[in-house]
């Protein structure tokens, strides 16, 4: 069976089969239904434009159409993913077509071995339906060897999860001064994407934990946004919900328990930030993306700095001016969000060798605080020393003004 294909490289007369000038297109397998009549093989095909995503679904009939219809032709490059091999389809300058096959088995055999000892939250061997539609699992519970590093990326965040639970479920009951929790857990997801990790936050606070949710996702793509909210009616999740939206510009009266912000591109990320402080969350998770912010003013003070600042041999090269907006603006988060009541740490989210975006900000509101960021103490001075040294302003120190 057919788990994946991925289209790319396309040729220079792509407008001659497609309407649109596509630059990649991804099939995946899902299924309709974990409960649907029909066993049929559904896949999900992604086709990607340089501004956005369309979505199909295809039987496996007509992807087997597609495929020979377009692999080496529209696209010189097409490689289809079974659980035994890995088919290449290539078409060289000429317009010649050869294919490639290589076979997986064993390593798929491996990786499974890898990883049968580890204790991940989530089992593989369990049918785990937003994991078969989002086609990271087939429909027999086994994950899928091209999927695996994004099975353990989604196991990983959940021990995050799993680690602010106990003093969110506290802050609750104090709150209501009960002993048990007596209204949903209150979950905002700012910029959730195709929200692989909200189902899953879902999946394993009421499946697993058994505890009452109420979870909201943002994101500006009104089509992602879409399938998101078909798929949690697909499967009953009614405490699940999507919104189109701008993260800067929400105001929606909700005081979340937990906010999480994963890869919001570059202010987006102190916007959700503000927001969670201003709330009051008593837990963020952010794993913040693209410092622009930052690496734009450098690239203007590096011109007006002083000669013997000891940061010019780093702005002089434009890598680890990069790699220094990164670290300038994560450790200003941290010390902001200190400065406002959290305890805060920076870890590693998953390793740097599968994304460079890899530092995860967790935060936890501290017993009785309010919000009211203290100018006087120790990290909010620490921040804003090392933005003056460097001529430096940042978002997060506006908003929270």
């Amino acid at each position: 069976m057919i788990f994946s294909v991925t289209f790319s490289k396309p040729s220079k007369n792509i407008l001659n089969y497609f309407d649109k000038d596509y630059l990649r297109i991804k099939a995946k397998l899902v299924t309709s239904s974990p409960s649907a009549k029909s066993s049929k093989a559904l896949y999900l095909v992604e086709f990607y434009t340089q501004k956005q995503v369309f979505h199909e679904r295809f039987s496996e009939e007509e992807l087997l159409k597609f495929i020979d219809q377009h692999g080496g032709k529209s696209f010189k490059n097409c490689i289809i993913r079974t659980d035994s091999e890995e088919i290449t389809i290539l078409a060289n300058k000429k317009g010649e077509i050869t294919q490639l096959k290589k076979n997986i088995k064993s390593s798929f055999e491996n990786i499974t071995q890898n990883n049968r000892q580890k204790n991940y939250l989530l089992k593989e061997g369990t049918k785990i339906p937003y994991l078969i539609h989002l086609g990271i699992m087939t429909p027999e519970g086994k994950i899928i060897s091209s999927k695996y590093d994004k099975f353990k990326q989604i196991n990983r965040f959940l021990e995050f999860i799993d680690d602010i639970l106990p003093n969110v479920i506290e802050e609750i009951k104090k709150e209501n001064n009960s002993e048990t929790i007596n209204r949903p857990i209150q979950i905002i997801d700012f910029g959730s994407g195709k929200s692989y990790l909200t189902f899953a936050v879902h999946y394993f606070l009421t499946e697993i934990k058994h505890l009452p949710v109420e979870i909201i996702g943002l994101d500006l793509k009104e089509d992602v946004i879409d399938y998101c909210n078909k798929l949690a009616d697909k499967l009953n999740y009614t405490n699940l919900k999507f919104f189109v939206g701008d993260i800067s510009s929400y105001e929606q009266n909700i005081s979340p328990d937990i906010v999480i912000t994963l890869h919001a591109c570059d202010t987006a990320t102190d916007y959700a930030l503000n927001y969670a402080i201003k709330k009051q969350a008593k837990a963020i998770l952010s794993v913040p993306c693209c410092q622009h912010e930052i690496n734009f003013q450098l690239e203007k003070s590096k011109k007006t700095i002083s000669e013997n600042s000891p940061f010019l041999p780093i702005l002089k090269y434009g890598i680890l001016k990069e790699k220094l907006s990164s670290i300038i603006t994560d450790s200003i988060r941290a010390e902001l969000l200190e400065s406002s009541g959290y305890k805060v740490q920076l870890l590693e989210f998953i390793d740097i060798s599968h994304t460079p975006k890899n530092i995860l900000i967790r935060a936890i509101r501290k017993p009785t605080s309010k919000f009211s960021m203290d100018k006087n103490c120790k990290s909010y001075l620490q921040a804003k020393r090392l933005l003056d040294s460097l001529q430096l302003n940042h978002s997060l120190e506006d908003l929270l003004k």
